[in-house]
């Protein structure tokens, strides 16, 4: 049913009436409310609480990740990896593959050099007894062809991966690793001294270095009249009885030439002195006092503990002494530099605080890292670096690899065993054979009851002509032992 228009109007006004009647009274509520909130006491906020402390400190954000390494490539891996073509390595190398556990290219030999040089006999050459070029080799004869040779210099140790750098950066791996790349020679050790060995008219020179050895023996036949003073520094040098071995070849040449005489040494037309930095003429006991009668019986000048730091002005030489700087005037003067090891070598994970190839005294095995050995003038070992104590240095590395190859426990033992035939004229050598300690093991004494501190023709010619023929033929082809002799 339709509302009608009335009914429609009624109820629209009540609508209108109480939306009316509410705002009213929402305004007056309004109102109240305002005068009450201005009457009242202002509000103060209250301070805000602050949090409570969080008991467990934040951990420190990480640091950013790396990028990855750059993976690391291998050339080419060996079993046997031996640094140094010199007579250790090519000695150890050779035994190695004699024992036949090796096939081709198991075994790498890394050295830069052209030639291999006998340095033992550049006495013989500073003495007018040999010519240099007799006593080299090529160095790729000397390398059996189942080698692998690198003929390169080494760049860098990597021992906790197994792995050497190559001076022209590839990476070569191992399985074992022997140190053997001898030690350097600094001329410039001595200010002046490179100066002085390259002079033509000076007459400075050196048996230590394939390019000065030649200038020896001219510069003591040139010397009639004057002051002769030989060098040796304080230090580990090649050979220590080398730097007075010279000295007697030349006393011996002015002695026949009529211008020194041992009786007379003041009286003489030469005057000779031995400068070492040592204390003592020779290291080991037994033979330094043989050699301290010598340099008196022939009226030669010790100077003691007089270490050659500079050449000034050509004939002036400067040494650190006991009590100072002390400088003497010469004609001629014989040098020996100091010596070192190598930069790569000293600088690496594998040397010990003086720079060698940290070593065990008896094994020749590495401290630190279990498959590294070292022999010859680079390692650790504290006895005199010559020749002949790496024939007795190889058989004993060469076991105790092969044993820790195979898992077992290297058991042979080095005892220091070095031997030094000195000449003391022409003819006559003092064979000088000790082992750790100084203490004296001679070969022929002990066949023979003889004592090897006199001088003995028979051991000149073992120096002159038996060792510079067996080293070729023999040592470095890994078959002799030294006093043990011959390996089969």
């Amino acid at each position: 049913m339709l509302r009608s228009r009335a009914s429609l109007g009624v109820s629209a006004f009540a609508r209108s009436s109480a939306a009316s009647l509410h705002q009213r009274c929402s305004s007056i509520a309004a109102v109240r409310a305002f005068a009450t909130e201005a009457a009242a006491p202002p509000r103060v906020p209250k301070p805000a609480s602050p949090a409570p402390a969080d008991p467990t400190p934040a951990a420190p954000k990480p640091p950013p990740t790396p990028p990855p390494a750059p993976a690391i490539t291998i050339s080419k891996s060996h079993k046997v990896v031996v640094v140094g073509g010199g007579p250790a390595g090519l000695a150890i190398s050779h035994q190695l593959l004699r024992s036949g556990k090796f096939a081709q290219d198991d075994i790498a030999i890394v050295d830069p050099a052209e030639w291999h040089h006998y340095q033992p006999g550049w006495t013989l050459v500073g003495g007018g007894l040999k010519e240099k070029e007799e006593l080299r080799r090529p160095m790729k004869e000397l390398v059996d062809p189942q080698f692998k040779f690198y003929n390169q210099a080494v760049g860098g140790f990597t021992p906790e991966q197994n792995f050497i750098t190559l001076g022209n950066g590839d990476k070569i791996g191992y399985e074992q690793l022997v140190v053997a790349p001898g030690i350097n020679i600094n001329y410039d050790s001595v200010k002046g001294l490179p100066e002085a060995l390259a002079d033509k008219d000076s007459l400075v020179s050196s048996i230590y270095g394939y390019d000065t050895v030649s200038k020896v023996f001219g510069t003591i036949e040139r010397l009639r009249k004057g002051t002769a003073i030989f060098s040796q520094p304080a230090g580990v040098i090649k050979c220590a009885g080398a730097p007075q071995k010279i000295m007697w070849l030349a006393l011996d040449h002015w002695k026949q030439a009529g211008s020194y005489d041992p009786a007379k040494p003041s009286a003489s037309d030469i005057n000779i002195s031995f400068a070492t930095g040592l204390p003592v003429m020779f290291g080991v006991p037994k033979y330094s006092a043989k050699l301290e009668e010598l340099r008196k019986e022939r009226g030669v000048e010790g100077l003691f503990q007089h270490d050659l730091t500079a050449i000034v002005d050509g004939n002036k030489a400067v040494f650190s002494g006991p009590n100072g700087e002390v400088t003497k005037t010469f004609d001629f003067l014989h040098v020996t530099p100091k010596m070192g090891p190598h930069a790569f070598v000293k600088n690496s994970a594998l040397a010990n605080e003086a720079g060698y190839v940290d070593v065990d005294d008896a094994t020749t095995r590495h401290k630190k890292f279990g498959n590294v050995w070292s022999a010859g003038d680079a390692s650790s070992l504290p006895t005199s670096k010559t020749a002949a104590a790496i024939t007795a240095e190889s058989p004993v590395l060469v076991r105790n690899l092969l044993q820790v190859a195979e898992g077992k426990e290297p058991d042979a033992q080095y005892d220091g065993y070095t031997s030094c035939p000195l000449l003391t004229e022409y003819g006559k050598v003092l064979l000088a054979e000790f082992k750790y300690g100084g203490v004296p093991q001679e070969t022929f004494g002990d066949f023979f009851d003889i004592d090897q501190a006199i001088p003995r023709r028979s051991f000149y010619y073992l120096k002159k002509d038996f060792f510079p023929w067996v080293y070729y033929s023999s040592m470095v082809k890994g078959t002799w032992a030294g006093p043990k002799g011959w390996i089969n």
